[in-house]
């Protein structure tokens, strides 16, 4: 039996567009060790590792240097191979037990949609050397899940001219940063940039999971519970978002564009 492996390009229908994630199914859960030396072999900011359990799939997350417990556009690629292939109809959910817990995923039209937590979020002072550190001028700060910091912006304008050095806000402890305004455009509510040097990932080019602090966030801000949310990373993204009490529903789409065979 060959082992395929697959490399997906998320939260876009155009090929290197999105997030790129490694998608590799096993019909049996494979040692940390090994899942943790192919997604550094992949060097995609996230490599998704599925297997069957009963029904339902486990899914477990691989940066190249590290875990994570959940991650957005990995499971939005795996569920797309999961579709694609055939191993599941359209028109069957799929159930991930993840270290976030249960996430449950359904395919509408061209879109999937994913079932996520919120994710907590605490205001805390904005530390004195931020602007040094970061380069921006922060209105708000908040603490998240994960170890995730939510900087709110004056504008989308310093959102895309965001640079900071990965070195120097990992030693200021704001090494998995996302950077937020309203966007200028009728057609998204907010902007946002994620910078995540604490997982070996200068910047992710688009970031399922930061919507599960940034709906909660701009819902506070403005009352809707409906987003659309452009990530402005070089590759850039879109994503649909909709806040439902202590759950977040992200829809996105994705295209398959490399398969090949792990030959270890």
């Amino acid at each position: 039996m060959k082992k395929t492996i697959y490399q997906v390009d998320a939260f876009t229908s155009e090929p290197f567009k999105g997030n790129p994630a490694g998608v590799y199914i096993t019909e049996n859960a494979l040692p940390p060790e090994l899942m943790q030396n192919i997604a550094m072999e992949m060097n995609a900011s996230e490599t998704a590792f599925v297997s069957p359990l009963g029904e339902d799939f486990s899914i477990r997350y691989y940066t190249p240097v590290s875990e994570v417990d959940l991650c957005g556009h990995a499971t939005l690629s795996a569920s797309h191979i999961l579709y694609e292939t055939g191993r599941l109809s359209p028109d069957k959910p799929i159930k991930f037990l993840s270290k976030a817990g249960e996430l449950n995923i359904r395919k509408e039209g061209h879109n999937i949609i994913m079932d996520f937590p919120v994710y907590s979020l605490r205001k805390i002072d904005i530390p004195f050397s931020f602007k040094k550190d970061t380069g921006l001028n922060a209105l708000e700060l908040y603490q998240s899940d994960y170890d995730w910091k939510l900087v709110l912006v004056q504008s989308e304008d310093e959102v895309f001219k965001a640079n900071p050095d990965p070195g120097t806000i990992r030693n200021a402890g704001l090494g998995e940063l996302m950077v937020t305004s309203v966007s200028s455009e009728d057609k998204y509510d907010f902007v946002v940039r994620c910078f995540v040097p604490d997982l070996g990932i200068v910047e992710d080019p688009v970031t399922g999971s930061a919507h599960c602090a940034l709906a909660p966030f701009w819902n506070m801000k403005t009352g809707k519970k409906e987003f659309r949310s452009f990530q402005a990373s070089k590759r850039s993204g879109e994503l649909n978002i909709r806040l439902s009490g202590n759950r977040v529903e992200i829809a996105g789409q994705a295209v398959t564009v490399l398969v090949a065979e792990l030959l270890i």
